[in-house]
C-alpha cells in the first residue's frame, strides 16, 4: 500500500504583529493560512510580506469555531502567538503588572487550545514569564489535553540573529515528543552588527535614503550629538566630559544605567532591540561610526528581517514611535525559522510513523497468481 500523503502543515497566528513569526514559519516551510491582530497597522505589513489573510480583531472576542474554520480541511493544524510580552518584561522592574489589561491575553491563547485542540502549538515571549502563575496554567492545561510539552529561554545570536536578545520559545504536540531547536552558532561565530548593516547608506541624523524611507534617523537635539561625538563604541556616557552628562546619571540612583546614551559595536552583536531602538538616549542605541542613532531599517535588518520587508504601505507615513514599536514587539523572523523547521522535522517524523505502523498492520489479501497446492503435494 503506498504512503498516506502527508497533511498540509497550516499556521494561524495569534497576536500576528508585522509578521515575525509568520515569516519565520513560512520560510521554513509551513503555510501560513491566517493572522490575527488587533492593531489596524498591522494590516499591510502582513499581507503584503507574509501573503496571507489578516484578520482585525481582539483575540478575546475569537471563538474557537471562528479559529477553526481558518485552516484547511484536512490541514494538520499549528496554531502560533507571540501575546503582548510588555507586563512581563525586565524593563517593568518593580512594577505590579497584574492588572493591565494584556496581562490575561495569555489565558486566552490557552481557551482557543482548549477550544479547537490544534496539533501543534507554539508561543514566543519573554523569558521572565516562566515564573508566572499564568504561564504555568498554560502549560499545566496544554499536558492535560495530551500535549507533550517543551520550552526554554533562547539565546538569538546562536540562532544567526545579529542582537542579544533572549526570548521564551514553547512548542507543544499532541502527535509525540517535541522539542525547542537548539541554536547552533557558537559564541565565536556571533553575526555581527558590521556584518548586518554595514552596507547600508550613511546618512546623518534627521536624514532619510532616498532609495528607501525606512532607513531614517531622527534629528538629534544639539546636545545629543555634542554626546554622540564624544562617545566612543562600547563605550559610556562616564567617558564624558561633565558638561555632557545628564542630571539623573549624576545622581547615585542614575548611576547603574551605562547602556544609555551609547554606541553599538561593530564586531559584536547588537543590544536587544526595543520599541525605542531608534532614540539614541533610550539604550545603546547610537550606530557604531555615524553621529546619530540607529534608522527603523538597520533595527528591523538586526532583529532579522529581511532588508526589503515592507512596513508601510507606499503612501503611508514613516513615524518613528509607531513604526519602532512594531519592529521591536515583532518576533525575530530567524528565530521562527528555526522553531518552524523543527515543527516540519517533528511532522514528517510523526508521519513517517503513522505510515510505518499502517504497513505492519496491513494484511495482503491473497494471491490470485499463485498455483493451488493439493493436500499432500
Amino acid at each position: 500500500m503506498a504512503p498516506r500523503r502527508p497533511a498540509t502543515i497550516a499556521a494561524v497566528d495569534l497576536f500576528c504583529g508585522v509578521g515575525g513569526l509568520s515569516y519565520g514559519l513560512q520560510e521554513a516551510g509551513v503555510d501560513i493560512v491566517a493572522g490575527v491582530d488587533l492593531d489596524p497597522s498591522c494590516d499591510y505589513p502582513f499581507r503584503a510580506n507574509v501573503r496571507a489573510s489578516f484578520y482585525q480583531k481582539d483575540v478575546c472576542d475569537l471563538s474557537a469555531d471562528e479559529l477553526n474554520a481558518m485552516w484547511p480541511k484536512g490541514s494538520l493544524r499549528v496554531l502560533a502567538g507571540c501575546a503582548p510580552c510588555q507586563p512581563f518584561s525586565s524593563y517593568r522592574r518593580g512594577v505590579d503588572t497584574s492588572r493591565e489589561a494584556q496581562w490575561p491575553l495569555v489565558d486566552e491563547m490557552r481557551r482557543l487550545v482548549e477550544g479547537v485542540k490544534p496539533e501543534v502549538v507554539t508561543m514566543e515571549n519573554v523569558p521572565r514569564i516562566i515564573s508566572t502563575s499564568i504561564f504555568r496554567r498554560f502549560v499545566d492545561c496544554l499536558k492535560e489535553l495530551g500535549y507533550f510539552v517543551d520550552f526554554k529561554s533562547c539565546h538569538c545570536p546562536t540562532y544567526g540573529i545579529p542582537q542579544r536578545r533572549r526570548r521564551l520559545v514553547l512548542v507543544a504536540s499532541r502527535l509525540g515528543e517535541i522539542s525547542v531547536p537548539k541554536g547552533t552558532v557558537e559564541s565565536s561565530s556571533y553575526p555581527t552588527v558590521e556584518q548586518a548593516i554595514r552596507k547600508l547608506t550613511p546618512i546623518g541624523h534627521g536624514e532619510v535614503d532616498p532609495a528607501d524611507r525606512l532607513h531614517k534617523s531622527p534629528t538629534l537635539a544639539s546636545i545629543n550629538l555634542e554626546r554622540i561625538r564624544a562617545s566612543k563604541p562600547g563605550g559610556t556616557w562616564e567617558e564624558w566630559d561633565e558638561s555632557l552628562r545628564a542630571p539623573c546619571h549624576r545622581r547615585s540612583s542614575g548611576s547603574t544605567f551605562q547602556n544609555v546614551y551609547a554606541r553599538m559595536v561593530w564586531d559584536e552583536p547588537a543590544p536587544t532591540i526595543t520599541t525605542l531602538s531608534y532614540n539614541y538616549g533610550a539604550g545603546r542605541f547610537g550606530h557604531p561610526e555615524q553621529d546619530r542613532a540607529i534608522s527603523l531599517r538597520e533595527a528591523a535588518i538586526l532583529q532579522s528581517f529581511p532588508p526589503n520587508y515592507e512596513f508601510v504601505a507606499p503612501e503611508g507615513p514613516v513615524q518613528f514611535a509607531p513604526l519602532g514599536r512594531l519592529i521591536g514587539n515583532a518576533v525575530p523572523p530567524r528565530l521562527a525559522q528555526a522553531v518552524g523547521e523543527a515543527i516540519v522535522e517533528h511532522v514528517e517524523a510523526a508521519e513517517g510513523r503513522v505510515n510505518r505502523v499502517r504497513r505492519r498492520t496491513t494484511v495482503p489479501p491473497p494471491s490470485t497468481d499463485a498455483p493451488h497446492l493439493a493436500s499432500g503435494s
